[in-house]
């Protein structure tokens, strides 16, 4: 009997190590493959104010826009475009406190952006006319 239940034990140890994940042990950061943007964008996205992906060339020009206002924010390209993608809807939604929300939104991983800095990123996001959908 006791030998069963010992089998079946080390059988479900077994199951449930081969059903663990290895994470990676670099300390790089995770970057997408480059794909190309779509133009289409969800009517939700649209409904939002979030603009589409930028191309290739506009995203290049964000995010040089965006380490003008803080440098750190653009070492996670992709992060970084998606916040201002997302920052977009404050923008075009009228918010009360756009400067602030761009100060979090902007604010992940070991990056911290204050809301002068916050600011400056709508005024760069306005200038390039991102935000327009």
């Amino acid at each position: 009997m006791k030998t069963r239940a010992i089998t079946a034990l080390l059988l479900t140890a077994a199951a449930l190590t081969a059903c663990t994940t290895t994470s990676s042990s670099s300390d790089k950061p995770e970057k997408k493959p480059k794909s190309t943007p779509s133009v289409n964008m969800s009517p939700a996205e649209k409904a939002a104010g979030i603009p589409p992906e930028p191309t290739e060339a506009k995203r290049v020009e964000l995010l040089r826009a965006l380490a003008a206002a803080n440098p750190d924010i653009v070492k996670y390209e992709d992060k970084a475009i998606d916040a201002a993608r997302n920052q977009c809807s404050a923008i075009n939604g009228g918010g009360s406190k756009v400067d602030w929300t761009a100060s979090q939104r902007f604010t992940y991983k070991d990056v911290t952006t204050t809301e002068a800095q916050g600011k400056q990123i709508n005024d760069a996001l306005k200038g390039l006319k991102f935000c327009k959908v």
